[in-house]
């Protein structure tokens, strides 16, 4: 995996979670934006303060962590 230099975890900044240089960014919000059909340029248009390697990195890490350990989904 890639160097994660963009994703910081602060106990002060929105309780602890990974955000995006230390801003008050999310690494769920950004993937959650992205989960919902909103392309890159769209992020990067409604939040100009990020850079496309914010949402690279943000990618990256949710990728990583859910591969972290095995959870049980429900079967449809």
């Amino acid at each position: 995996m890639g160097q994660l230099n963009r994703i910081t975890q602060q106990p002060d900044v929105m309780g602890g979670k990974a955000c995006i240089r230390g801003m008050r960014v999310t690494v769920g919000m950004v993937v959650g934006q992205v989960g919902s059909g909103h392309s890159v340029d769209e992020i990067l248009s409604d939040y100009p303060y990020l850079e496309r390697e914010d949402i690279m990195q943000a990618l990256r890490y949710a990728a990583w962590r859910s591969e972290e350990r095995e959870v049980t989904l429900v079967t449809a």
